[in-house]
């Protein structure tokens, strides 16, 4: 990845951040402290994993994006997951309210905020996510690879280990786990619609979805 040509990102600094090279301004700066200050270890790892990953996913594909919105949508993705961003909305939302709001503080304009909206409320449905902008598919992907390894074979073992032994997993599968069925237990009405349903059926004990046939047959109209 060090050979990759930085035209990608011709009007921001870069650096090299285990193997991949990503932007280094202020607005990314500030986006891994305010991920950092909130953020479980776990979480914290996982969101730079993902947004290494996306932006080794954009350089690979030679994708041109905004590199600012691309790592303030990915690393905050899973700020809806923190219980200083809970609410009544379905965490992805919350979240993704969170982080227009983070991206406005910064100063960037609307446009960019949409994208980082769109990138963070969107993660989890890939069916819709990976074909929106640039921004948003790239963000949907790299998180993706991270969760459920789709796409692992697109990048190489020796970049994919060194992102890895920078910010190790620190038992995500269990800790990611215990975060949503949380969820799933203390708002259920925010899960029936997502992928934390799933999570709710197979290990909550109790949890039972509306379905979506009733919904339409109970519907007030005659036909």
């Amino acid at each position: 990845m060090n050979s990759i040509d930085k035209t990608l990102y011709p009007t921001v600094p870069t650096r090299l951040l285990a193997g991949v090279i990503v932007p280094d301004t202020p607005i990314v700066a500030r986006a891994i402290e305010f991920a950092r200050e909130h953020c479980e270890p776990y979480l914290f790892n996982h969101s730079m994993r993902s947004w290494l990953f996306s932006a080794a996913l954009a350089q690979l594909k030679n994708a041109l994006h905004d590199p600012e919105v691309l790592a303030v949508s990915t690393l905050l993705h899973d700020i809806g997951l923190v219980q200083e961003f809970a609410g009544p909305l379905r965490f992805e939302v919350g979240g993704a309210n969170a982080a227009r709001e983070f991206a406005r503080t910064l100063g960037m304009d609307e446009r960019q905020g949409q994208l980082i909206w769109d990138g963070v409320a969107l993660n989890s449905t890939p069916s819709i996510g990976l074909h929106k902008e640039p921004e948003v598919a790239l963000c949907t992907a790299g998180i993706g690879l991270d969760w459920g390894g789709f796409g692992y074979e697109m990048l190489a073992p020796p970049l994919i280990g060194s992102i890895i032994d920078a910010y190790p997993r620190l038992d995500m599968k269990q800790a990611f786990t215990h975060a949503v069925c949380r969820i799933v237990e203390t708002r259920p009405d925010t899960t029936y619609d997502n992928f934390a349903r799933d999570f709710g059926e197979r290990l909550v004990p109790g949890y039972k979805r509306p379905s979506a046939v009733d919904l339409l047959m109970d519907a007030p109209f005659k036909e």
